[in-house]
């Protein structure tokens, strides 16, 4: 028997889910609970929650003793059904350290125990004998084993809940009332060992690509399929290849819908009839032209076009795909020029490129996107590219004076695609100040004429804290420029690299011609440079119509508060800043705390080096406090950064 029913239904009653002996215990890590509290935190912040499809739950009945609870072997779907009862768990814990007794006991009576039940039956489920003691403790809240994985979610959905001030509630209602589950019960006389390995088997699962097509052609007549499979579902999949699945997401999404991954089929079954299947897919099939423009720019035959396409895909904008989906509909229905369109892009990449320096998170993204659409078409249809930029310069989109701040001082430099963005930031700025003999730049690479790894001479030419300095300037845009020497030059002293830039073609290390020194005085001095050059190459395009408030330095200024995710803390001095900064990091995402380790060692003290003047972190950790206002304020936002979190999660008020 399968069918499709709300979670509450599966967990409420008298009832028990056993998990056999040959199942593996619980082990879902941060990969799976981020992906799940994730889109609890999203069904919880919305109006109107939609139903969420989390899996199915195979059990089997099993014999209990008269008056018994009913009891079941949980063949498959442990590991969710388990998560799901540490977060109630939490939730009651919450409620009852607020005093919000009668809530926490609704929710024990109700959904966690089998309440009037004694023994093992008052638990709803009964892990594996790996698990059982420290399932048992949790749900009757004895002190817990840290060492369990049923302990690290529990205090990994603490510190989220602490940290994002869910409405507890709401966010119950949504665990019970649009968590959606397929429950398969088997008949009591299958073999439940049997079963568990034909589900585990290792055979090739449909992909998303799969059901999508099996949907649609499930609702075209069987006479119609061959010839609506070659003419419009063949061309399609051959374009996009492994792209289709998140085509037919964005696509779902450019009229301003937000859809996630998982959702994509049920999305479309809510869309796609018998009667409108062909025409659907005619449309879909219409769409991605467009798409194989946006992944392959050199499909696009608008050499401008193609230019801001291929630059928006370095800063990976695939967050922007259903706008700009959206935008080409419109460039081929005439509604929008050439031109006009090429203005959105370079209005798109201002927008992208000025977060990334302010170290604004791309996590919200894929929303502000879908909201730029419907705007678009309620507000501005008589004049797109204005409409664009009023409404994103609502949408986090930093001024003049915090983009100059953070040019200077933003890590910029880093793994993975911040190497790339970067890159793009030095090519614009190589194209901008205009060389005659232009040097292709997929020949470049990024050079920091700080190194890297210091040799010994550039270890004498800091002296005693060059580790500290490399730390906070190696990576930042006034450290870094273009070379097709980057191997050749890597840990060099500054008078040798100084003769090779001199021998350049590329325009950007004329700077060095008259430059006698390389201290943090002068990358300071070349960031401001670029700073003037970058304001020229993505200028601000929003109105003026505020008062801006200047960013000055800090030095001789007393700290009074500080504003960290969500918190505010009386601090009075910058070694408080420093400490609390750390401390609520180190508490709410102790993961990125280990991030922040490794890439300041010497910063935080931890490097071997004798403390000067230490502090003691809440995790035991000492660090290093001996360092100036202005390193302290640069650290602060660096590390912000580091972790992916927003500027604007952190505001220091002075004096």
């Amino acid at each position: 028997q399968a069918k499709e029913t709300k979670l509450q239904d599966i967990i409420e009653g008298t009832k028990q889910y056993v998990v056999p002996l040959f199942q593996r215990s619980y082990s879902w890590n941060k990969k799976e609970w981020d992906a799940l509290w994730d889109d609890l935190k999203e069904l919880s912040e919305m109006e109107m929650p939609r139903t969420h499809f989390i899996g199915s739950i195979v059990s089997v009945p099993t014999v209990s003793v008269p008056e018994g609870v009913s009891k079941y072997l949980l063949i498959d779907g442990q590991q969710r059904l388990t998560t799901i009862f540490i977060i109630l768990t939490l939730l009651k814990d919450m409620a009852n350290e607020k005093g919000e007794t009668d809530f926490a006991d609704e929710i024990e009576n109700t959904l966690l125990v089998n309440h009037y039940k004694k023994g093992l039956d008052y638990y709803k489920i009964l892990p594996t004998q790996v698990d059982r003691e420290d399932f048992k403790n949790l749900i009757i809240n004895e002190s817990l084993n840290d060492e369990s994985q049923i302990s690290k979610a529990y205090i990994y959905f603490k510190r989220k809940l602490i940290r994002f001030h869910i409405d507890m509630p709401i966010l119950k209602k949504v665990i019970t009332n649009y968590l959606s589950i397929v429950s398969i019960v088997l008949d009591k006389d299958d073999n439940p060992h049997l079963v568990f390995e034909s589900l585990n088997a290792k055979g090739k699962p449909l992909t998303p690509a799969d059901l999508i097509r099996n949907y649609f052609f499930m609702r075209i007549h069987t006479d119609r399929q061959q010839d609506v499979y070659d003419e419009l579902w063949s061309p399609m999949e051959k374009k996009l290849d492994s792209n289709l699945p998140e085509f037919i997401r964005h696509y779902l999404m450019y009229n301003g819908s937000i859809v996630k991954q998982t959702d994509v089929y049920y999305s479309l079954k809510e869309k796609i009839e018998p009667d409108n299947a062909i025409d659907y897919l005619r449309n879909l099939t219409k769409f991605s032209s467009y798409y194989e423009k946006l992944i392959n720019p050199n499909f696009e035959s608008n050499g401008h076009i193609k230019k801001y396409l291929d630059r928006l895909n370095r800063i990976e904008v695939t967050t922007a795909y259903p706008l700009l989906l959206n935008l080409y509909h419109k460039l081929d229905d005439d509604i929008i020029s050439e031109s006009d369109f090429v203005i959105m892009l370079q209005i798109i990449e201002n927008y992208l490129i000025r977060r990334f320096v302010c170290g604004i998170a791309s996590n919200q993204l894929n929303k502000v996107f879908p909201n730029v659409i419907t705007q678009l078409d309620d507000r501005y249809s008589g004049n797109y590219v204005e409409g664009l930029k009023a409404i994103l310069q609502t949408k986090g989109y930093p001024r003049d004076l915090e983009f100059e701040k953070r040019i200077i001082d933003s890590k910029l430099y880093g793994d993975g695609n911040r190497r790339t963005k970067t890159k793009l930031i030095l090519e614009s700025i190589e194209e901008y100040l205009g060389h005659k003999e232009l040097v292709p730049f997929k020949d470049l690479t990024i050079e920091h004429i700080m190194p890297q790894s210091f040799s010994e001479w550039w270890k004498l030419y800091y002296g005693e804290d060059w580790n500290l300095y490399q730390e906070l300037y190696v990576h930042t845009i006034g450290n870094l420029t273009l070379t097709a020497y980057n191997s050749e030059l890597s840990n060099a002293d500054f008078n040798t690299k100084k003769k090779t830039y001199a021998e350049s073609h590329i325009e950007l290390n004329k700077y060095f011609e008259e430059i006698e020194s390389w201290r943090v005085e002068d990358i300071d001095e070349r960031s401001k440079k670029i700073s003037d050059e970058m304001l020229e190459i993505w200028p601000y395009f929003g109105s003026y119509d505020y008062v801006e408030t200047e960013i000055d330095d800090v030095t001789g200024k007393t700290p009074q508060s500080l504003y960290i995710l969500d918190q505010y803390i009386p601090v009075k001095s910058w070694r408080d800043v420093l400490v609390n900064t750390l401390d609520t990091i180190a508490d709410l995402e102790p993961d990125k705390y280990e991030t922040i380790i490794q890439e300041y060692p010497e910063f935080l003290g931890i490097g071997g080096k004798k403390l000067r003047s230490s502090r003691q972190l809440k995790n035991g950790t000492l660090i290093e406090a001996n360092h100036t206002a202005n390193k302290i304020q640069k650290f602060c936002h660096q590390i912000m950064e580091l972790v992916d979190l927003s500027s604007d999660d952190l505001k220091i008020q002075t004096d």
